[in-house]
């Protein structure tokens, strides 16, 4: 029994440590922590993704009709979504899920748009297999000017995505991609901070007038 015991206990140390090493692991850490002194109310709008998600600070203040809640994490990806959906998607049972996410893909500068795609439908299947009746609504990927470059990989992959969704039920697209560019079908420069990746106030002022018409009542 001692040795059972012990093997026990060196199995739980090292799965600390790996989830020590998981990427953005002491974020979702902390979420699930305030879960733990008042799990948000179900049935709220769910908003997820990368930093563009994290960093929207006013978001309740944005959509003051709608409870929201908001779990974006770091400079992620569709992969590291996908693989923290039980953490911090599932346990909130939301009427319905914004979700940013691909951005960072692209930018890893080693993702095509098919790719792109391919992610996300993995973590559109593995939403819908836990929660087949929930809307989901897919937020375009932006035209940040430090990812200028990656313009015509970005512009496929929000195709891709746009026409995977047209076939799927209680799906939408928010199209911010359009509305962020100027007349010259560039990326607008006073929407952005001045890392000319994350956006401002007016940026999301864009993003709230886009994505409000997608919100369940």
């Amino acid at each position: 029994m001692r040795k059972l015991a012990l093997l026990f206990t060196g199995l739980l140390w090292h799965c600390s440590l790996l989830a020590q090493e998981l990427p953005f692991w002491n974020e979702i850490k902390a979420f699930k922590e305030q879960d733990s002194l008042q799990m948000p109310p179900k049935d709220g709008i769910l908003f997820v993704g990368s930093s563009s998600i994290r960093m929207w600070d006013n978001l309740q203040e944005a959509f003051p009709h709608q409870t929201v809640l908001n779990r974006g994490f770091g400079g992620s990806n569709l992969l590291d979504l996908k693989h923290y959906l039980s953490d911090i998607v599932f346990p909130y049972r939301p009427k319905q899920i914004i979700i940013y996410s691909g951005e960072n893909d692209i930018a890893s500068g080693t993702v095509q748009a098919q790719e792109v795609l391919a992610r996300f439908e993995d973590v559109f299947q593995a939403i819908r297999q836990e929660m087949p009746q929930v809307p989901i609504t897919f937020v375009s990927i932006k035209p940040s000017p430090s990812r200028w470059e990656f313009k015509p990989t970005i512009e496929e992959a929000n195709r891709l995505i746009r026409a995977y969704l047209r076939k799927q039920p209680k799906t939408s697209y928010a199209d911010v991609y359009p509305l962020m560019l100027n007349q010259n079908k560039r990326p607008k420069p006073e929407i952005f901070s001045q890392d000319s990746l994350h956006m401002n106030r007016k940026g999301y002022q864009i993003w709230q007038k886009t994505i409000a018409p997608h919100l369940s009542k």
